[in-house]
């Protein structure tokens, strides 16, 4: 039985407020806080949007990164694979005139042939011949990425190896690929910034958000080692682990 009323009374927060993918209950109050990429997405989007008349975000989530780039390209459309979020995504972009598309499988697209000047992808997994088919003769994908190894000091705590499906996942492997395919890489960087957890209860918010970290979590099935993660916090004044990113920018 844990008494730690600390312990507790996060672990209680998160049952009561966790929904969706949204990380700014968190975020926003500093309880989870991330080191700066040595580059920025959006700085590097906004004068390739300027160029596009066609657009595309893939997986928008709930189209919060889209939203901030504004003014849009004359069409701009959004892919979301995660069902929760497709109504979330529509009622922020619509408005925005974005068409959001909801689909099933990356491998197959509901998206027009060679259609799009400009494809953006935050975090989302794609299929490279899907990008060649529907990006068109001049177009651009700008994509950043979480790399295989992202946040394995959590895996480590758990006792959880990494999901060999993605643990080479990096900047060679994803540039090689878009090579194999024709595509011209014009900018890549590969960097691991330091991620910090400051309360218990952030790192169960954040595992309950990304299932794939820990596949078959719950507070019940790894109480030992969110415990032993409550003391370091308790002890050093946070958990800290190391991201995995990588962002490249490839033409058609």
């Amino acid at each position: 039985m844990i008494k730690d009323p600390a312990f507790l009374a996060f672990i209680q927060e998160t049952e009561q407020h966790f929904s969706g993918w949204d990380f700014s209950r968190i975020t926003a109050s500093n309880r989870m806080q991330s080191s700066a990429l040595p580059w920025s997405l959006g700085s590097m989007v906004i004068p390739l949007m300027r160029k596009s008349s066609t657009m595309l975000d893939m997986g928008t989530g709930g189209g919060e990164f889209l939203s901030s780039l504004q003014p849009l390209p004359h069409t701009v459309y959004a892919t979301e694979g995660y069902k929760p979020n497709v109504p979330i995504a529509r009622q922020k972009l619509e408005p925005l005139g974005v068409k959001v598309v909801d689909f099933e499988e990356d491998t197959s697209l509901p998206l027009q042939d060679h259609y799009f000047d400009l494809i953006i992808n935050q975090h989302e997994s794609y299929y490279v011949a899907e990008i060649r088919r529907i990006l068109n003769e001049h177009g651009v994908f700008v994509t950043q990425q979480a790399g295989g190894t992202d946040c394995y000091g959590i895996n480590q705590m758990f006792g959880v190896p990494l999901n060999e499906e993605f643990a080479n996942w990096n900047l060679t492997t994803a540039v090689q690929e878009l090579q194999n395919h024709k595509f011209n890489v014009s900018f890549s960087r590969e960097d691991f910034p330091l991620q910090r957890f400051f309360d218990i209860g952030a790192l169960v918010y954040y595992l309950k958000a990304i299932p794939w970290q820990i596949p078959d979590f719950t507070v019940e099935r790894y109480l030992e080692p969110l415990l032993r993660i409550h003391h370091i916090i308790e002890s050093k004044g946070y958990f800290e682990v190391q991201q995995h990113r990588f962002i490249i920018i490839a033409e058609a």
